[in-house]
């Protein structure tokens, strides 16, 4: 993906995309005549920035789901091309096949050698089939397992990025085991002597994120969900209607900053304005800097402490202290 490129605005970018248009308008009016029109460029581009600031800081949790679905945001193998180096995929589950949504394998960061684990969801249809649109298999689950297995053996860091709608729930992935492979990857995670570190970089769609999501830390992008269920299932669940999506966004606290306030994760990864597919390579710097600053903190922690800490730290969630009654 290269920087800057994204001309696909959503309903809310709407005055944004207008006012690219006039400078791409001037730009190419500029390139046919001898009229300098550089200081009428540079006042809109100054136009456009501030309108998208002010845009993009009192966006809802709605707004900010359609960005993480975004055609144009940055998918796990656009950060495997410019976070990481050297990456040398390794393929298969050694019990089915090879799942394309969920990708794997060794590679560096910051001099580091680590072991990635990604979910990819492609672009275009026939990426999407490739990928399966971003929902793993069981196959796929069990791969991202012998991969994390692997790691801990050679006592290597783990990063995983998170991106899918959810696990495929198709019949043959029933058939084949896929709560199973989702449960035991939640069991063996929770329990790696090795550094893991996790980064929901879209969507984090139910348990088919979590199963890559126990981490020592668990970071989001800036403009990430992370959620039990989607808005529109939530929305068709509880009131038989799936327009009413905004309304269940709102309620379930999917957004980066929610889901900090309630202590589920541990950072954000801040992207650049009107989002990482706006400026891919800063994103993608921004991105470096966190995972490496994580990884040499966790470098520290004996297999014991990681291990430990992890299990104390995911065991906590969700714990409820009834205080005393009124009036007792």
């Amino acid at each position: 993906m290269e920087a800057n490129l994204s001309r696909t605005f959503l309903d809310f970018e709407r005055p944004i995309g207008e006012l690219m248009a006039k400078i791409d308008e001037l730009r190419l009016l500029s390139n046919r005549s001898d009229i300098n029109i550089a200081t009428e460029i540079s006042r809109l581009e100054d136009e456009a920035r501030n309108l998208t600031t002010r845009i993009f800081s009192k966006l809802t949790a709605w707004q900010k789901t359609l960005l993480s679905r975004h055609p144009d945001r940055p998918y796990s193998t656009d950060y495997l091309q410019t976070v990481f180096t050297g990456f040398r995929e390794l393929h298969g589950d050694r019990r089915f096949g090879d799942d394309r949504a969920i990708l794997g394998g060794l590679a560096e960061i910051d001099g580091m050698d680590v072991m990635v684990i990604c979910q990819e969801k492609g672009r275009g249809t026939k990426e999407r089939v490739l990928y399966n649109f971003g929902m793993p298999r069981p196959e796929g689950y069990r791969k991202a397992l012998r991969l994390m297995k692997l790691a801990e053996k050679f006592r290597l860091p783990i990063i995983t990025l998170i991106d899918t709608p959810g696990a495929y729930p198709g019949k043959e992935a029933e058939e084949r085991g896929q709560s199973e492979a989702i449960a035991r990857n939640l069991k063996e995670m929770v329990a790696l002597r090795t550094p893991v570190v996790c980064v929901v970089i879209g969507e984090g769609g139910s348990g088919g994120a979590l199963a890559l999501g126990v981490g020592n830390r668990v970071l989001m992008m800036q403009y990430a969900i992370y959620s039990v269920i989607s808005p529109e299932g939530c929305a068709s669940i509880l009131w038989k209607d799936a327009a009413k999506a905004e309304l269940a966004a709102e309620a379930l606290k999917i957004t980066a900053e929610e889901i900090m306030e309630l202590g589920l994760i541990d950072g954000i990864i801040p992207e650049p304005i009107g989002g990482a597919h706006r400026h891919f390579e800063e994103a993608a710097e921004t991105m470096k800097i966190h995972l490496a600053r994580h990884l040499r903190e966790l470098s520290s922690k004996t297999p014991e402490q990681l291990a430990e800490e992890r299990f104390k730290k995911f065991m906590g969630m969700g714990v409820v202290l009834e205080g005393e009654r009124m009036g007792a």
